[in-house]
């Protein structure tokens, strides 16, 4: 959205984003029962962000955040690219903002912003004929190779006229861990690992230990331990093979919470909850963990600014670099989130703080929405005619420090959505917390011109 050039000194240092479907923090490292050892080994190396969230608890809108630093109702992706909604064109992107500042992009593997032509997201080159995570081994090792052979020709040239070499972008989007948790193109054996009967629950203390979910979680394990994890960690040892790694900015996170009820599809944290590891040789490394609020909004002003390049100042993201490289730094104070459209209208905002989470529901629906690809699942079904008893309050307010799992609303359970403001009837100590929080979230939304202001968001006319 905004014209933008290269610092004078710029680090030319290339970039390799891994980005994965549906992972929430569901990772070893992030202290959940599963093994992730090559995910741990990049945490140790590089840095960890404890307390990282999307800004959309599913795919498309989240993932329009990563690549625009805005909102997904600002920049026009609130709903699922495959299900009629779109990027606005006049948005900038990661890719495009690098295309800028001299460095060649590739796309290797998933994207869920554009459905038809991911050029348009600043893409140079496409390859996108496999997005499970074990299957492009042999396309990212490929990439690396000749990235190192064009670097070497680049070196050469260099000498001659003294040009510097084009650094690389690639984004590796990853299918898994998305449903279904047990994969027909996957060998029996990988099932073999966790016992349903006996595989721990307390990753889930926000769902009941029923046979439906405890199959579920086994079967995640299983997924992410032999396929995820490895896969990242032959994507590393390539990189290095290559003789890349030391010039190279490696991140990984993923688009939003795990595909569980309860999770994926609301605005609780583990629905919006993400994982997120840098690791830069020379500047982000030495394991450290930081524990500031930040945002996927903020990913794509931070990798700039890690490049020596100038973030744009005219989206909502900001980057959180100089925390990163251990400067000093003003964190965020509260993280907004936000769903309009899945597989149905659904429209809801939140505001979460270190300690409190405000959600204000703008549609009369069940207490919990289950998406599409979560309800018939053995953990959804399991759990559906719980969370369908019970009619979703206009508004919901969480002390994150006594209720982390978000079970107790401290806001009325019964006001309905026509007169929340007055009918909310909070517990006592928590009558100006509620008004507050309540207050940021709308100036918020006037300040994003948010359409949902206006009434209901329509759904988009699909030609």
């Amino acid at each position: 959205m905004t014209d933008r050039s290269p610092t004078d000194d710029p680090d030319r240092s290339n970039v390799v984003l891994v980005h994965c479907h549906d992972l929430g923090q569901h990772l070893g490292c992030y202290g959940a029962d599963v093994e992730s050892p090559n995910l741990d080994e990049l945490a140790g190396d590089g840095v960890r962000m404890e307390n990282s969230f999307c800004t959309a608890p599913h795919c498309s809108p989240s993932r329009s955040s990563m690549m625009t630093g805005a909102y997904p109702h600002e920049n026009g992706l609130m709903g699922l690219a495959h299900m009629g909604w779109e990027l606005d064109d006049d948005w900038m992107t990661l890719p495009k903002y690098l295309q800028e500042a001299g460095y060649s992009t590739h796309l290797l593997g998933f994207q869920h912003e554009v459905p038809e032509n991911p050029e348009r997201l600043g893409y140079d080159h496409v390859d996108t004929d496999t997005k499970r995570a074990l299957e492009l081994v042999d396309v990212v090792e490929e990439f690396f190779d000749s990235a190192a052979d064009d670097a070497a020709g680049d070196a050469a040239d260099d000498a001659v006229d003294g040009n510097p070499e084009e650094p690389f972008f690639v984004s590796i989007g990853l299918e898994e861990p998305h449903r279904p948790f047990r994969r027909d193109y996957l060998p029996e054996e990988i099932y073999d690992g966790p016992d349903p009967e006996t595989v721990s629950l307390d990753d889930f203390p926000y769902l009941p230990d029923e046979p439906g979910v405890r199959e579920d979680a086994a079967n995640l394990q299983s997924l992410i331990a032999e396929t995820l994890d490895p896969a990242v960690g032959k994507y590393r040892d390539a990189l290095e093979e290559a003789g890349l790694a030391e010039d190279t900015l490696f991140v990984f996170t993923t688009d939003h919470g795990l595909a569980m009820p309860r999770a994926k599809g609301t605005c609780y944290d583990p629905g919006i909850e993400t994982a997120l590891l840098f690791h830069q040789p020379g500047v982000v490394e030495g394991g450290a963990v930081h524990d500031e609020l930040v945002s996927n909004v903020d990913l794509m002003p931070t990798l700039l600014d890690l490049l020596g390049l100038e973030p744009p100042t005219d989206v909502a993201g900001r980057s959180f670099a100089p925390l990163l490289r251990g400067e000093t730094y003003e964190p965020r104070e509260r993280i907004f989130g936000e769903m309009t459209w899945h597989d149905r209208y659904n429209p809801i905002r939140t505001i979460r703080t270190e300690r409190f989470k405000y959600v204000r529901n703008f549609s009369v629906l069940p207490k919990v929405f289950v998406p599409m690809d979560v309800t018939p699942t053995p953990a959804g079904r399991a759990v559906h005619e719980e969370f369908y008893v019970e009619q979703r309050p206009a508004e919901e307010l969480y002390d994150l420090e006594r209720d982390p799992n978000e079970l107790e609303n401290l806001a009325s359970d019964r006001a309905p959505f026509e007169t929340a403001g007055e009918a909310s009837d909070p517990d006592s100590e928590y009558v100006d917390t509620l008004e507050r929080l309540r207050d940021e979230l709308r100036e918020w939304m006037e300040a994003t011109e948010d359409p949902l202001l206006d009434g209901p968001v329509p759904y988009p006319s699909v030609e």
